[in-house]
């Protein structure tokens, strides 16, 4: 295993990672009237994903385990402007009123996001469907994962977060603010953490397992440099994100700090 097999596949990961981020934090905040056209050409290029999911889904080379990987970030980006440019989000669009807690505060949350999240479901049933019982499943791999982190982080956000990234909401989501916690700590994070850590090394052990071939070294090696980032994702609501440093480019704002803690 040469030095080049080990690293391309974790340096493209974090690329497309980085990028694929700062792309669509840019195009959110265009005006929203070329909201319409960019949503079009990334559902076209999400179709194109698919078709290519499927395609390459029989395939155990490096290569197809590069496609698959593309094809869940393509799709996973399309789901990401359908919410943040308001396409797919819920049923409900106000802020939480004040007071409001327990079972009541959890519905109206969901409200918020519900249809976005019956989006991913779909979306999920239709990678296993496209990648049934075929040898490469990086792609579904791949999209599962993205779906359990970010499922986690909206969790942590909930309960509670003193980095809460609300500075990068667009103006048409900022009701959303109204449903985060302002928290030193919550019991599910340190839970968080040790899943993505576990999920990381269990990934590593396939990637870099003796005589491990291209195809399985390239795409579990590709999903572990994602499991990684996500996990840092997660200790970036603890700690101060660097958005304007990663994401300047897009329009990221400095992070500042939220209102005292509650």
């Amino acid at each position: 295993m040469t030095l080049l097999a080990i690293t391309a596949p974790l340096l493209f990961a974090a690329f497309i990672w980085w990028f694929s981020t700062g792309a669509i934090l840019w195009l959110d905040r265009r005006p929203r009237e070329t909201f319409g056209w960019s949503f079009g050409a990334a559902s076209v290029i999400a179709i194109g994903a698919l078709i290519a999911l499927f395609v390459s889904a029989d395939s155990e080379s490096a290569s197809s385990a590069y496609i698959a990987f593309s094809a869940a970030i393509a799709v996973w980006g399309w789901h990401e402007m359908s919410f943040l440019m308001g396409f797919i989000t819920g049923p409900r669009r106000q802020p939480l009123p004040a007071g409001t807690k327990g079972w009541r505060r959890f519905s109206l949350a969901t409200a918020t996001i519900i249809h976005h999240e019956l989006a991913l479901a779909l979306t999920a049933a239709a990678f296993v469907a496209l990648t049934w019982g075929q040898p490469n499943q990086i792609g579904t791999i791949t999209f599962l994962v993205l779906w359990a982190l970010r499922l986690s982080a909206k969790f942590n956000l909930f309960l509670g977060a003193p980095y809460r990234a609300e500075e990068m909401l667009p103006p048409h989501l900022t009701h959303l603010k109204s449903y985060f916690r302002n928290r030193r700590m919550n019991a599910l994070f340190p839970l968080s953490i040790a899943s993505g850590v576990a999920l990381a090394w269990m990934l590593g052990g396939l990637a870099f397992a003796p005589g491990a071939t291209a195809f399985t070294q390239t795409g579990f090696s590709l999903v572990l440099t994602l499991t990684v980032l996500g996990v840092i994702e997660h200790l970036f609501l603890f700690v101060p994100p660097p958005n304007a440093l990663l994401w300047g480019w897009a329009g990221a704002k400095a992070t500042e700090r939220n209102a005292p803690l509650s």
